[in-house]
């Protein structure tokens, strides 16, 4: 069964709603299979041309990408807090990276991807010249989440167009107008038509997309992700997964309290908890719980809950996606019968507002500890060692980000060489997104490959070897017919440069 057959079918536009009133904003039409295929024809006819162009050609539309987006940032924060609820603060936060990310794979990508001529010590390559390039995979899907309409959404369409590719945005159902506000930019910056392309519609758009694009970014649940994962390989074409996280944060007894305690909040509440990079669970050594407790506590109180309608009139915005109050709800009812006490919130305020709940006396095989929660929670464990922190940050199936607090810097980092997550900070939360010269990327169901980085532009493109002899002879040592003399000569050569190797004993 492919995806297509799997996905369930709708019927008719689909309703993009504010999730702060519950108003119906927009209708956007859910494209069907044959739609799709119309859009990558037009996409793949539209290719070349932009490939063509080179790094410098493309770099002048990221130059103005980048313009746009800084010149537009209040009406693309807006947007993205009427279809996600998000605060102005992290809306902006949002633009803020597409700004960075415009500039820096402009920068970036000629670097990344130019051609590398390696050098070789192998005595049977002499005499060539070698080169590895990269060339673009052609028409590249990216299927994004709702919870980031554009920094998970177009921020990995830039890199693929970077790379010379042409593009398809899948956005949510849930959130897709910023994605066609993105739609809008590209063509007031002139950008050449269809080489980017909006795919608005539910899972069956999605699937569509799988079976006809040469390359795929997938931003979502590890349910889905496998999915798809499946069906990138039966089409062996790559793809790119990040996936769900239930990251942990850890503070050791020598740690600086206050700033462990305002990046937990931080990273706990940012975009009320619905990022797959969020702290969901947080281990404290003994000497140190009960005061970092009291500083958590404390900040959470005094978070304000409500729509957000400019900076500092809300710190937790509305749950966007109406069935994740349901698993925050679970989460949270399931500690609190098992033990666990609520020293804030622990219940929704009104509509999709959750109150932000700070969780103690939670056990390891409660809910709240094991399964991605993406809601204003923190759950806090006292735990007797750095060992023992590090044991349950590890006792998950997920392992995408974490944190360490310590002010020894040196063991700090010694410990999280041991944490089971494709990136840690130490003494930080989050900030890392912002590197990008740094890959971002999961372990274990948290996804493969990464964003940023070499890599975070190299997944869109096809590798290359060619060697060239420079001097060629009219027959090589190895020639046939075969002759006795001359892999005499082989072996000989063989024997002297590699038959003593050092550091056997």
């Amino acid at each position: 069964m492919t995806l297509i057959e799997e996905a369930v079918v709708t019927a008719g536009p689909i309703s993009v709603e504010n999730p702060s009133t519950g108003e119906t904003i927009r209708q956007v039409p859910s494209l069907s299979e044959g739609e799709v295929d119309s859009l990558v024809y037009r996409a793949r006819a539209a290719q070349p041309a932009w490939e063509a162009l080179g790094f410098a050609g493309r770099r002048r539309y990221f130059k103005r990408m980048q313009k746009w987006l800084l010149e537009h940032r209040e009406q693309i924060a807006r947007q993205i807090h009427a279809e996600n609820g998000k605060s102005m603060e992290e809306a902006t936060i949002e633009v803020a990276y597409g700004v960075l990310a415009a500039s820096f794979w402009a920068r970036k990508a000629e670097a990344y991807l130019k051609d590398e001529h390696p050098h070789t010590s192998s005595p049977f390559a002499i005499g060539r010249r070698l080169t590895i390039r990269y060339a673009p995979l052609g028409v590249i899907g990216v299927i994004g989440p709702w919870n980031n309409p554009l920094l998970n959404n177009f921020g990995d369409v830039i890199p693929a167009l970077a790379a010379g590719n042409a593009v398809i945005l899948k956005p949510s159902e849930i959130t897709p107008l910023v994605s066609l506000l993105m739609a809008e930019m590209v063509e007031e910056i002139g950008l050449p038509k269809d080489v980017f392309i909006v795919a608005t519609g539910a899972g069956e758009t999605g699937a569509a997309l799988v079976e006809r694009v040469d390359g795929l970014m997938f931003t979502g649940s590890t349910r889905t992700g496998k999915k798809v994962a499946a069906r990138c390989g039966e089409r062996l074409i790559p793809c790119s997964l990040e996936l769900g996280g239930k990251d942990p944060l850890i503070v050791l007894a020598d740690a600086d309290l206050d700033r462990a305690a305002n990046l937990a909040v931080f990273s706990a509440m940012h975009n009320t908890g619905q990022t797959c990079t969020s702290t969901e669970r947080v281990y404290v050594e003994a000497p140190v719980y009960d005061e970092f407790v009291a500083k958590v506590t404390e900040t959470f109180k005094a978070l304000r809950v409500g729509e957000s309608t400019e900076f500092g009139t809300s710190d937790s915005g509305a749950l966007t996606f109406p069935p994740q109050l349901d698993i925050v709800q679970r989460h949270v009812k399931d500690a609190l019968d098992k033990g666990a006490k609520a020293l804030t919130g622990g219940r929704i305020r009104t509509g999709r507002f959750f109150e932000p709940t700070v969780l103690v006396d939670v056990e390891q095989d409660m809910a709240c500890m094991r399964e991605e929660t993406f809601g204003p929670t923190m759950p806090i464990m006292k735990v007797e060692s750095a060992e023992e922190a590090i044991r349950l940050a590890n006792d998950t199936s997920y392992g995408l980000q974490a944190s360490i607090f310590s002010r020894d810097g040196k063991r700090a980092e010694q410990l999280a060489r041991q944490i089971e997550a494709g990136t840690v900070t130490i003494n930080d939360s989050l900030a890392n997104y912002f590197a990008l010269e740094l890959p971002m990327g999961g372990w274990k169901d948290s996804g493969l490959g990464s964003r940023h980085g070499r890599e975070g532009i190299r997944k869109f493109t096809r590798r290359q070897s060619l060697m060239r002899t420079r001097m060629p002879m009219k027959k090589e040592l190895h020639g046939m017919p075969f002759e006795p003399k001359n892999f005499g000569l082989i072996v000989k050569m063989v024997e002297t440069l590699y038959g003593r190797p050092r550091g056997t004993r």
